[in-house]
């Protein structure tokens, strides 16, 4: 078993599983290293009926899936949230932190101020890494809880099920091996997902470009 591994968490672990890597990583820190797009993904293939039998006779409840996924990802986002409004404080004070420097907090800051909370967290869901940073920062930034409970749930349901969904038609479809189709698809999506990240990059040397 490897919980690095989308398909050997699915094969192993089936949906509980599937479901503590998607909270994981949305919720705790130790879920930067774990797959998400790449998972719901092929969890969307196990759960349909013909791509099933590509991932090795690995399958999940479809309607289990669909329903339990967003709740696990919605769930990690809270707990993050909560997780950084009571201990996030005391780490990025820290200048030189391990985890969280005060310069991802001051990037935080500057995405939701730029994106407005609403959408900087639906955008972060597609994005890696920052899906598992930005919950415990609107905590310790101090996003109000209304709003951030909102926008994260509006975030964590259109990130799993668009996710899964396109995994679940594709795999209705799929014909041998799911290896030859999954490495193109899981590239797609990281490109997508890492889309909003160049174009702030792009702006951000503008900005500067400009202010020389």
């Amino acid at each position: 078993m490897n919980l690095f591994d989308a398909n050997s968490i699915v094969s192993d672990l089936g949906l509980v599983g599937v479901l503590a890597i998607i909270f994981a990583e949305t919720g705790l820190l130790v879920g930067l290293a774990f797959p998400g797009d790449s998972l719901l993904f092929i969890a969307g293939v196990a759960a349909s009926g013909s791509g099933a039998a590509l991932l090795g006779n690995a399958s999940l409840n479809p309607v289990l899936l669909f329903l339990f996924a967003p709740v696990a990802a919605i769930t990690g986002g809270i707990v993050g949230y909560f997780f950084g409004e009571k201990y996030g404080r005391k780490l990025f004070d820290r200048p030189d932190g391990r985890i969280f420097t005060q310069q991802k907090v001051i990037t935080t800051e500057k995405w939701l101020r730029k994106y407005g909370t609403g959408k900087a967290l639906i955008l972060a869901r597609f994005v890696p890494f920052v899906r598992t940073l930005i919950n415990p920062m609107c905590g310790v930034v101090g996003i109000d809880k209304k709003v951030f409970l909102f926008y994260n749930a509006i975030g964590g349901l259109i990130w799993t099920e668009s996710v899964i969904a396109l995994g679940f038609i594709l795999g209705e479809r799929l014909e041998g091996s799911v290896d030859a189709y999954l490495l193109p698809v899981i590239g797609v999506i990281i490109f997508a997902s890492l889309v909003p990240v160049f174009i702030e990059i792009f702006r951000e040397w503008q900005t500067r470009k400009h202010h020389k």
